[in-house]
């Protein structure tokens, strides 16, 4: 099952970090912490998503704030890669979707035309072997469908068999994307001081910096 808003935050999966000391949500308790997660081939989490983490970031990390990156990948298996994530941060090499988007909007010709200034870490990718996890297919239509257990069996055996087809079609699992739940990128989950998993939103909202804010207030 997703996380529920008001415990303990699930710790973060990460393969390898890329850029920054390695860390961890336990580590930084007695900080807000604002995770963006993204994948390397994903047009709006740069356009938007990272820009906005990046701005957080600069406003307020004397203030007590912690933003983190984690590249998943729920597609695009053959873009959204370590190898990728390791040009980017060193490099500032962008790939696919990611690259047009940025030169039909005059960002950029080839690499990010802003830096990433805070960690970035991989999630873990796990290669699907032709068998599905049924405590992982329910904790999915969960997360999406909250009214699933109302539906008619009928229904209901047919939403299980169509995510079960829907996650043997993909090539790796990812641990971090999986356990919250996300339901795309770009995602952001919000921590509180005290480890406490506050807010995670999928999509541009607009709002990441407010909340950020209205947590940095509380005692």
């Amino acid at each position: 099952m997703p996380p529920v808003m008001g415990d303990v935050a699930p710790e973060l999966a990460v393969s390898e970090w890329v850029q920054g000391m390695p860390t961890s949500l336990s580590k930084e308790r007695d900080h807000v912490v604002l995770v963006e997660v993204f994948q390397v081939n994903c047009p709006g989490c740069f356009l938007y998503a990272l820009p906005e983490a990046v701005n957080i970031y600069n406003r307020y990390r004397d203030e007590g704030v912690r933003v983190l990156g984690i590249a998943t990948a729920f597609e695009d298996f053959d873009k959204n890669t370590l190898a990728n994530l390791r040009a980017l941060a060193e490099q500032g090499v962008v790939v696919g979707e990611t690259k047009r988007a940025l030169r039909q909007y005059g960002r950029s010709e080839g690499t990010l035309p802003f830096k990433i200034p805070f960690p970035l870490g991989m999630d873990v990718l796990t290669r699907i072997d032709g068998h599905v996890d049924d405590d992982k297919v329910m904790a999915f239509i969960r997360s999406q469908l909250p009214g699933f257990d109302s539906e008619g069996e009928d229904r209901r055996n047919d939403i299980i068999r169509r995510v079960r087809a829907y996650m043997l079609s993909k090539e790796y699992s990812a641990e971090t994307f999986d356990t919250y739940g996300l339901q795309g990128t770009p995602s952001s989950i919000l921590v509180d001081r005290k480890g406490i998993l506050r807010d995670v939103a999928f999509g541009q909202t607009g709002t990441t910096e407010n909340k950020v804010l209205t947590l940095l207030r509380e005692n």
